[in-house]
């Protein structure tokens, strides 16, 4: 299997900066959480190819929904149906193991994260109750996490006993996980592909303390997500540089702010480089402009206010003191131009 997804995989996520590159190994996993509460079991899931979710658990209808076109991989309507039974029946047993086995008490949350790594080709199992660890499942074998306790230790004695359950378990991590993890792969290339190039903006954040600058270089609206942002000074990296969490834009893209705490004296000549995939090569660079000041900006605005208005003093006063004699002025005739008397009846 192994043999046939490295190829594939080299062609998604070919290999590049180092800085750019893949940053995290990928995997196809589901995670869900079944919840009980007043006697009753309310299921909720999800399926994720990397940081892409591609499916989701309907709990009315304890079926997949499937978030693209290509989520169905290459497997047929069988094979899915299939899958689908198989995560039915994985919630049946758990809720009277964990009831009736282990005694839980009603309320309670039992979390899952199960998947496959797609370049090593392990497959994984964690589960936890209350969000606190309770086993795993590895090499076909249930292990107890120390703070699961006497229960963990229990659960992992019953289920080690259950050869056909851990085979069953075992099968759907390191077979039916691989097989469709690839088709996905295949079926989506055009989706997983796709290049965004981001956009950047610089802005300043709340003052850090006296006669210091919080500098914040703004990334957005790029995929795939790996990124790669710096403040600079030149050529040379400034290793106070504070990057933050990459966030999820409504549109799938992603967002990265990149934060440094410089002296004020110290601003001129920074620059925020960003590396990504989509530029071909040609890193944004942003140099920081010293920002000007609000009140210089509010005087000038009042200075030019001042002008205009006393400028339009200015012209209604000439018109009002031009008005009277200037319609009283006599009119100036051409040549030759003869005026007739009229007499005056002074009468």
């Amino acid at each position: 299997m192994l043999f046939l997804l490295l190829p594939l995989l080299a062609a998604l996520f070919p290999g590049g900066d180092s800085d750019v590159g893949l940053e995290e190994p990928v995997s196809l996993h589901a995670m869900w959480t079944s919840s009980f509460n007043n006697h009753s079991w309310v299921h909720v899931g999800s399926g994720w190819l990397g940081e892409l979710q591609t499916h989701r658990w309907n709990s009315s209808s304890g079926t997949v929904i499937y978030l693209y076109p290509w989520s169905r991989g290459n497997f047929s309507n069988k094979e899915l149906v299939d899958v689908e039974r198989l995560f039915q029946l994985y919630f049946n047993e758990h809720r009277d193991f964990y009831i009736y086995e282990l005694m839980f008490k009603d309320p309670f949350d039992l979390q899952m994260a199960a998947g496959c790594d797609l370049h090593s080709g392990k497959g994984f199992m964690h589960v936890a109750i209350g969000g606190y660890d309770f086993l795993s499942f590895k090499n076909e074998t249930w292990s107890p996490s120390p703070e699961g306790g006497r229960r963990a230790q229990k659960a992992c004695e019953i289920l080690n006993l259950n050869e056909a359950y851990k085979h069953r378990v075992h099968k759907l991590l390191t077979d039916t996980c691989p097989r469709f993890a690839l088709g996905l792969l295949d079926a989506g290339k055009a989706h997983l592909q796709q290049q965004v190039k981001p956009e950047a903006w610089l802005s300043s954040g709340p003052s850090p303390g006296p006669g210091h600058l919080l500098l914040v270089c703004h990334v957005s609206g790029f995929y795939p997500k790996p990124v790669w942002v710096m403040w600079m000074r030149g050529e040379q990296e400034q290793l106070g540089t504070q990057r933050g969490d990459i966030l999820p834009n409504a549109d799938g893209t992603w967002y990265l702010r990149a934060t440094l705490d410089v002296a004020a004296g110290e601003a001129a000549g920074l620059a925020c480089r960003v590396k990504h995939s989509s530029l071909g090569g040609q890193d944004l660079v942003l140099y920081w402009a010293p920002q000007k000041s609000l009140g210089w900006i509010f005087l000038a605005v009042i200075v030019a206010l001042a002008l205009l208005t006393g400028l339009g003093f200015w012209f209604m006063k000439h018109w009002s003191h031009c008005e009277a004699p200037c319609s009283a002025l006599p009119l100036r005739m051409d040549p030759g131009t003869q005026v007739s008397s009229v007499p005056m009846n002074t009468a």
